[in-house]
């Protein structure tokens, strides 16, 4: 019962938090970025809780069991994109103000914004869908409750908190759900260190980080499909415009990127462990913890999982606000974004209920973004000259071969489905670079 305890103060907790927060917001601005102004710590302390997301940390312990020490590349790619992401932080702070898509339409129109503001929330619900099964996974450790009871649960909790207090409630919880992050993954780490010489598990050398289940092949399209979205990715803008100046988003992402690095070792590590011992991770845990820091540790995976989901379904509520009414600081704005986040929490926990993958889950819709969105947001943030009567084509074009050779790369053929995904891109650049003939 201690550790069911534990849950069930932090749940009340989290919606504590939304109920206080909401009686603070006056104006639209502080539901959608908090006023503009975040300092290092919350921003530094959210974009990291947001991108430990429950999709981020199970599915690397998750991976780390299929692959071993290759796993690592998951969250190094993270990092990667993060340190790119460092310079051009400033010119998303400078062009932005609440979303990607009002930045797109920044550089290339209206017509840009509203096929951007159409395909990010339907690409974005496999993600929030992500975090559903990651949170119902937890809660299963109990053995007291099944995955759909699971999954209703966690989804009713975060929607509800998400549509209290928005950004505000967001960026008061999130600095201290990274500490119990870390906190959890450090104190489990402790008591796998070391392992037990009955125990045989692979060593990391440089050969380890490649495999018969991970190869040179399968980094680049991880690059292209999952790093790219921490230089372009919704979620980690809407923290950038959240801080207070340019230096303060910049400093804010590079911290993080240097936090993710040995954060990959100790999850990678984790999932190494739990495998030799024959269980997943929330069962082996359970075995290896006391009561009391078993439910600590269950209590900081639901803390990663609530601080990706609630900024991953408020971003994307906001996004079709805007493309709504047009005006996110009219009040009805912010009345058809609660709406909207209902809507969206609703439809990714039905998603949730089906496909039980985080990693399937996250990449299949990693993968339309990245095809849509990176070359033309980076082309507008370098302020290259593009042909703009085809950036929607090239959008469009770009993410849905993504998405088809994510699927052929999933279901049939790795090869195929891998030249599809490269091919995504290139067509996105050649359509959105072709000389205008007129």
């Amino acid at each position: 019962m201690l550790v069911e305890g534990i849950i069930i103060a932090y749940f009340v907790f989290i919606v504590g938090i939304g109920v206080y927060s909401a009686f603070k917001i006056k104006k639209p601005e502080d539901y959608y970025v908090a006023g503009k102004k975040a300092g290092l710590l919350p921003v530094s302390g959210s974009l990291l809780a947001t991108i430990l997301g429950g999709s981020a940390v199970l599915g690397t312990i998750e991976l780390s069991q299929k692959t071993g020490w290759a796993a690592l590349w998951f969250l190094f790619s993270a990092a990667i994109g993060l340190f790119v992401l460092v310079p051009l932080s400033k010119y998303v702070k400078r062009f932005g103000n609440f979303t990607l898509p009002e930045l797109l339409g920044t550089f290339y129109g209206k017509k840009a914004e509203t096929i951007a503001s159409l395909i990010i929330p339907i690409a974005w619900l496999g993600i929030v869908a992500a975090q559903i099964i990651a949170a119902a996974k937890i809660l299963t450790g109990l053995n007291s409750i099944d995955y759909p009871q699971a999954a209703v649960l966690s989804g009713i909790v975060f929607i509800v908190y998400t549509l209290l207090g928005g950004q505000m409630s967001i960026l008061k919880t999130d600095t201290l759900q990274s500490v119990l992050i870390l906190a959890g993954i450090m104190a489990l780490l402790v008591f796998t260190l070391p392992a037990p010489e009955s125990m045989q598990l692979e060593a990391l050398t440089p050969s380890a980080l490649f495999n018969e289940s991970f190869d040179l092949i399968d980094l680049v399209i991880l690059l292209l499909t999952y790093s790219v979205t921490f230089v372009v990715g919704p979620d980690i803008y809407s923290r950038v415009f959240c801080a207070r100046n340019e230096k303060t988003a910049a400093r804010s992402v590079l911290i993080v990127a240097f936090i993710l690095i040995p954060v990959s070792f100790a999850l990678t590590w984790l999932g190494i462990y739990s495998k030799g011992s024959g269980e997943a991770i929330v069962s082996f845990a359970q075995h290896l913890l006391p009561a009391w820091a078993y439910g600590l540790f269950l209590a900081a995976l639901l803390s990663a999982v609530m601080s990706s989901a609630d900024t991953t379904l408020l971003t994307s509520s906001i996004i079709l606000s805007e493309l709504v009414t047009g005006n996110l600081n009219k009040e009805r704005s912010l009345k058809l974004t609660r709406y909207l986040i209902v809507v969206i929490g609703g439809l990714s926990l039905l998603i949730a209920l089906y496909i039980t993958s985080i990693i399937q889950a996250l990449l299949l819709a990693l993968t339309f973004f990245s095809g849509a969105f990176v070359v033309p947001t980076l082309a507008g943030l370098f302020q290259l000259k593009v042909n703009k009567k085809n950036v929607a084509l090239a959008m469009i074009t770009g993410g849905l071969i993504a998405l088809c050779g994510k699927l052929v790369n999933e279901f049939t053929h790795n090869l195929v489905g891998n030249l599809l995904i490269a091919l995504a891109y290139l067509a996105n650049a050649f359509l959105l670079f072709r000389k205008r003939n007129d």
